[in-house]
């Protein structure tokens, strides 16, 4: 890939690379502190007036890879809770609403009150 003419773009890759760096060694304290750096440059954006022509490509390869990775978070945050759950049932929380009553003739149905 072309380097950007744009630092925060580059900048942008460079955290990218550390969340997917992260995610393939299933380093969750990493992928944390990787996630907030991206967010981080995130919320440094420039204007979109800035970046124009190869930059405005650039950004649009860093979206792709910034959506593949965030699939990625969730579903190793998915598979770290599912194991949890087999492995300490307890652990998983209870809802925080339930359902008020069993569907029966004549009562409620579909309503939901505080656990």
């Amino acid at each position: 890939m072309n380097m950007p003419a744009h630092a925060w773009i580059a900048t942008l890759h460079g955290h990218l690379d550390g969340l997917e760096r992260a995610l393939l060694q299933s380093d969750a304290p990493a992928v944390e502190r990787a996630s907030a750096a991206v967010q981080g440059a995130l919320q440094h954006a420039p204007r979109t007036l800035e970046l124009r022509g190869a930059d405005a490509d650039a950004l649009q390869s860093a979206a792709q890879r910034f959506t593949q990775l965030r699939a990625a978070t969730l579903r190793a945050a998915a598979l770290n809770e599912r194991a949890l759950g087999s492995l300490l049932p307890d652990h998983l929380q209870k809802p925080t609403y339930q359902p008020s009553g069993l569907a029966r003739a004549g009562g409620p149905r579909g309503r939901y009150v505080a656990a």
